[in-house]
């Protein structure tokens, strides 16, 4: 008999244990009806984790089918460990963003290292090497101490595994704002390059094909993760967060070599990586996708220590772990492989012609669950959302001291230099970065080719807030703007909704109209959604976050040498291309003057956003002009500010607008940077760039300062404040 001793089925029932595990009486019902009788321990915790909002997407599932998954670029959308798209010449491009928001806020390290590490297991596990990180943080103001002890250790986190792995960060954005006081947000994306001939699936099948563990030892390290990671932070949860994982980038690296080496053998079936409620999801999502059965035998999964129960090793997410499946009879030859790369690995398992996960522990039975049910049987939650009603604010900025609004905007560290992030990361590694991190897209040239991958990654939380229908067009057609503003073609898209509590009426409808918008913008701008990853209850200590929906996309640059010496220089003439209207919903100058975000409507012409971008991408490969620089938050202002900042250079600037239009954020608004006299469709040639000094003039403010100050605000934004006594 096994020496573990699980409660009865009548104490989880009476004593309702499986309500600790994160079931509704509801769910531990379906579960009844699905096993005919009531789960035991370990079955209870199985279907608790499955059937959590991170591993089954119970409450936004409706709203992910809106969006478009196929076009003419797609070679694999979701469904998989990570989507990829066509790059020319039998390649692909694979690439996925993941959340690590609640692991981050409980060990900010950790969280983000292991974030990270997951991610990438993710693009390797489909069979691609990984050639860029890239991530988006939201942090509370850094006037508090803990968002400046959360930012230090998200970063030193983000920075200690990606450096250590090898793989470059090539961007990635940053905001701070109240709203995630306490409960950051931290959103990993990796993008690999491949072939298309070996692309992988997690897939499980052929009765008699073995199951083999492969990756560090199985310890207690994030039991009930996954259900953790979806219910609210707050007092009441803190005796139930688990453990939290711990990155090995090490050895995360030996499994990267060694997992990419596997799918080069003809013998292996299917692989995934054990992320989210590890070895339980891993393997019923592959049974579920081959549908098929499979049986594991946990005596045999390499254990950290002694004692660990077979509930505990179905749950535990210890990280740097892959399950494959393989042909009956090579089982040996993959053991070896993972053992010239100084890995552990086990066959633990074998693929069946039932329906059934069975799990035996020394010949004992500890589940016996119909595979279908458990993965693809979740229930499915549509609730009543609520629209608040629009405020009816007017908008008066005209009597502020516009020259103190530029100079607190200027030094904020949302719009200041992230120079104290990055510099924390390797940009270079691998030695085919074109554009690092700092002001755009990452550039990651396709080596042994002239080709380069552009990836972009950015949200705009306060626009979805204002206006969650509209905001939801704007978080895409930002994306998009970034990737053409590198010259390349947008290929597809991944996202993660990072929002607050779905069973609130008001962040429902955050959920339903924003992702409404969104998936109206992937097909208007020709970008399907191949992957993506969802992260409700996501709560401050008095109210949820700003719904926050970030999209990740990917472009191709055909040709990368276009770039070569497309410099900008003094004398060079600055355009503004695009209309300015009053248009302050959800903007900076709010935020900063005003201390909220009112309801109001914002507006994008989704048909005009595709035509001028591309336009304007046709203008940057052909050399007629030099640079593209997106409007975003602070509007034409901040972007001037940021363009000077970073490229250490004047401009005199005068333009035909109200002061107070200078901070609007409207939609598709580009400067661009091109010689004087340029044609440029839709454009106004608004100043030069010039050695020295920063002048903008409005119709009613001139806002003058010398370089040396704006720079000194940029640069310093996020040091002053990390430099505060905590």
């Amino acid at each position: 008999m096994s020496k573990f001793i699980e409660p009865s089925m009548e104490h989880i029932r009476n004593e309702k244990l499986y309500a600790e595990m994160g079931l509704t009486d509801d769910e531990y019902g379906r579960v009844v009806e699905i096993l005919e009788r009531d789960p035991n321990y370990t079955e209870t915790g199985i279907f608790s984790v499955m059937w959590s909002e991170h591993c089954s997407y119970k409450h936004s599932k409706p709203f992910l089918k809106q969006f478009p998954s196929e076009g003419a670029h797609v070679l694999m959308g979701p469904g998989e460990g990570a989507g990829a798209v066509d790059i020319g010449d039998g390649q692909a491009a694979v690439f996925k963003v993941e959340s690590h928001n609640h692991p981050s806020a409980v060990e900010p390290y950790q969280g983000a290292a292991t974030g990270v590490g997951g991610i990438i297991r993710d693009i390797v596990s489909i069979g691609a090497r990984p050639i860029g990180l890239l991530n988006s943080l939201r942090f509370g103001e850094l006037s508090g101490a803990n968002n400046r002890r959360l930012l230090r250790g998200v970063t030193a986190g983000i920075g200690g595994y990606g450096n250590s792995i090898g793989i470059p960060t090539v961007s990635g954005e940053v905001e701070f704002d109240p709203s995630y006081d306490g409960n950051p947000l931290v959103n990993a994306m990796c993008v690999g390059v491949m072939e298309h001939d070996k692309i992988q699936k997690g897939t499980a099948r052929g009765a008699g094909n073995k199951v083999i563990y492969a990756g560090l030892k199985t310890g207690r390290d994030g039991i009930h993760g996954a259900t953790f990671a979806s219910e609210e932070l707050n007092e009441a949860s803190e005796s139930r967060r688990p453990s939290v994982q711990i990155g090995d980038p090490f050895t995360g690296k030996k499994l990267m070599d060694a997992t990419l080496a596997a799918i080069d053998q003809p013998e292996l079936v299917g692989i995934q990586d054990m992320g989210a409620a590890g070895l339980t999801s891993s393997s019923s999502e592959m049974a579920a996708k081959g549908e098929s059965g499979m049986t594991l035998y946990l005596d045999r999964v390499p254990l950290r220590e002694d004692g660990i129960s077979p509930y505990e090793m179905m749950l535990s997410e210890t990280q740097e772990r892959m399950l494959l499946v393989v042909e009956e009879g090579s089982e040996q030859k993959f053991l070896d492989l993972f053992e010239d790369h100084g890995l552990d690995a086990a066959v633990i398992g074998e693929v069946t012609g039932s329906d059934r996960l069975c799990l035996y522990y020394e010949e004992d039975l500890y589940a016996d669950i119909p595979v279908q049910p458990l993965s693809e049987e979740a229930p499915v939650y549509i609730l009543e959302g609520q629209q608040p009603a629009p405020d009816d604010k007017i908008y008066e900025y005209s009597r502020a001291d516009l020259n103190q609004v530029f100079d607190a905007l200027s030094g904020h560290p949302t719009h200041g230099s992230k120079d104290y992030i990055y510099e924390q990361f390797d940009a270079q590694v691998g030695a085919n970065t074109v554009q690092k991190p700092g002001f755009g897209s990452g550039i990651v040239r396709v080596e042994g080719t002239d080709k380069a991958v552009a990836a972009a990654l950015d949200g705009k939380s306060r626009y979805v807030y204002a206006d969650p229908y509209n905001g939801g067009k704007e978080v895409v057609a930002q994306t998009f703007r970034s990737i053409i503003s590198t010259g390349a073609k947008p290929l597809g898209m991944t996202d993660c909704l990072n929002y607050g509590s779905p069973e609130n009426p008001e962040i429902y409808h955050q959920l339903s109209e924003s992702t409404r918008g969104m998936a109206e913008a992937c097909t208007a701008l020709s970008a399907p959604v191949v992957s993506g990853n969802v992260s409700l209850y996501n709560e401050n200590r008095t109210d949820s976050i700003l719904p926050s929906p970030v999209i990740g996309m990917v472009g191709l640059i055909e040709d990368v040498n276009f770039m070569d010496g497309l410099t900008i220089n003094s004398k060079d003439a600055v355009y503004l291309v695009g209309a300015t209207t009053k248009s302050f919903a959800g903007s900076q100058i709010e935020k900063l003057l005003d201390n909220e975000t009112s309801r109001q409507l914002r507006y994008i012409d989704l048909e005009t956003e595709y035509s001028r971008g591309m336009y304007l991408r046709g203008k940057l490969t052909a050399r007629e002009i030099k640079k593209i620089a997106p409007l975003g938050r602070g509007g034409i202002a901040m972007k001037l500010a940021q363009l000077a900042s970073f490229h250490h250079l004047g401009l005199d600037v005068e333009i035909d607008l109200d002061g107070e239009d200078l901070f609007a954020e409207n939609a598709s608004r580009y400067i661009v940077i091109a010689q004087p006299g340029m044609d440029i469709q839709d454009a106004v040639e608004i100043g030069r760039l010039s050695d020295d000094g920063f002048t903008i003039k409005a119709r009613d403010v001139t806002i003058e300062r010398t370089l040396a100050a704006v720079t000194e605000a940029w640069e310093g934004a996020i040091p002053k404040c990390m430099t505060s006594v905590d």
